[in-house]
């Protein structure tokens, strides 16, 4: 679980607060556990959402904590190693696109789900799925390339 929250959040203090929080859902929840989508599909959905939820909670604590200073744009290269700094980049263009297209993406390009599955578990169309990550990839790369410029 924490390998699997450690693809979201680029350090392991964050990884582990995340781990944390979908264990703790996956114990309080299990009665809801449809079995719709394998349990494997709700763990992953839930550690998607958990991850995504500590993200943005750290980067809003981050704006509250930095108010009247300057925020830069891409985070410090001298304290944030470069595959930390791509999945912040990608964290922010994923919460840009918005969640109906940010979860299809997460969970097949970053959890590396079958469209079926996500099909399932998101209780969509398989044409919907893919036509949602089509879109959002697109949408992503555009926003990922206006940050390196």
């Amino acid at each position: 679980m924490l390998r699997l929250c450690g693809r979201f959040l680029p350090h392991r203090e964050d990884a582990e607060e995340a781990c944390q929080d979908t264990l703790l859902a996956v114990a309080t929840g299990i009665r809801r556990f449809e079995g719709r989508a394998t349990f494997r599909t709700w763990l992953y959905r839930i550690a998607a959402n958990r991850s995504r939820t500590t993200y943005q909670v750290l980067r809003k604590r981050f704006v509250r904590e930095s108010a009247g200073l300057p925020l830069t744009e891409h985070p410090d290269p001298r304290r944030t190693s470069v595959v930390a700094g791509t999945r912040l980049d990608l964290l922010d263009a994923l919460e840009a696109v918005g969640p109906a297209m940010a979860e299809p993406i997460a969970l097949r390009d970053v959890l590396g789900m079958p469209y079926g599955e996500i099909a399932a578990l998101l209780e969509l169309p398989e044409g919907t799925v893919k036509s949602r990550i089509h879109d959002g990839r697109r949408r992503l790369r555009e926003r990922l390339a206006d940050h390196s410029n």
